[in-house]
């Protein structure tokens, strides 16, 4: 599977009806469960991907980031879209470059967010925000197959959230050459249904906030073309690790066991 069949595999996802999930893999054996679920494409998450490695979200650096994800990307025939953050720089120039070495990491899609992991001023100021993402698109384009840009607004996240300022940041992200949108944090369906209505570009639901994450029917239905999963299959994975160290620890049981696929059938899914 070329990386351009993969790019078009990956446009063909957003052009179809209703709603896809795309899942957040951590390493080659959960991207190749993923693939053997029967899952469509896949995408990387930046904090699943420091936890890997035991580093916190933002730790990565860009080569880091983009060797996990270039590993992602040759766990599967899968399209990969990655999480590359604030594109690991401020000046837009940077995060052209990031889009550029996406690309050669074997990426059909990524994200850029404009956060800028700044706690003094945690989000870029609009004009700026802007330019990075026209500065992404820019490269994206210039590409001989569609490699998705989807630009993010974070705004709903810190303190005072606004969901105009989201649907501003997103409209302007969006006429700046963004492929797809996406805001994490949006409080309940109706705000979905909302910011859905004001784009014409498809939009990215993330779930993993408790609350705030709601059916993929009722996603849909709002108006949701995609739906990313963030840190989520890692936590549940991490939960039954931990359920099943603490019972291991502290009782001495192995309870855990009956509830557990045999590695036959976790070999049978990353190699069917």
């Amino acid at each position: 599977m070329t990386q351009n069949e993969k790019a078009r595999r990956f446009q063909a996802l957003h052009d179809g009806p209703g709603a896809f999930v795309i899942p957040n893999p951590w390493d080659v054996g959960s991207a190749r469960i993923l693939a053997g679920l029967g899952f469509k494409a896949l995408a990387t998450s930046s904090a699943a991907s420091a936890c890997a490695l035991g580093l916190k979200d933002g730790e990565l650096t860009r080569e880091e980031a983009l060797a996990h994800a270039r590993m992602i990307v040759e766990a599967t025939d899968l399209p990969v879209s990655a999480d590359l953050e604030k594109g690991f720089g401020d000046a837009p120039e940077v995060v052209a470059k990031t889009i550029q070495l996406a690309v050669e990491a074997g990426l059909v899609g990524c994200t850029i967010e404009d956060a800028t992991r700044n706690e003094a001023r945690p989000l870029y100021d609009f004009n700026l925000a802007v330019e990075r993402v026209a500065a992404a698109a820019e490269a994206a384009h210039a590409l001989p197959f569609p490699f998705l840009l989807t630009a993010r607004a974070h705004n709903l996240l810190y303190p005072n959230p606004s969901l105009d300022e989201t649907i501003r940041r997103l409209k302007a992200f969006e006429k700046a050459g963004a492929d797809v949108l996406f805001a994490p944090g949006l409080p309940d369906l109706a705000a979905v249904r909302t910011v859905c209505a004001a784009l014409s570009k498809p939009f990215n639901f993330m779930v993993g906030i408790k609350g705030k994450s709601f059916s993929v029917a009722e996603l849909a239905a709002a108006g949701v073309k995609r739906i990313s999963l963030a840190t989520s299959l890692y936590r549940a994975a991490m939960a039954g690790f931990l359920e099943a160290a603490r019972e291991t620890k502290d009782t001495g049981q192995f309870t855990f066991l009956d509830r557990s696929p045999s590695t036959a059938e976790l070999n049978q899914l990353m190699n069917g």
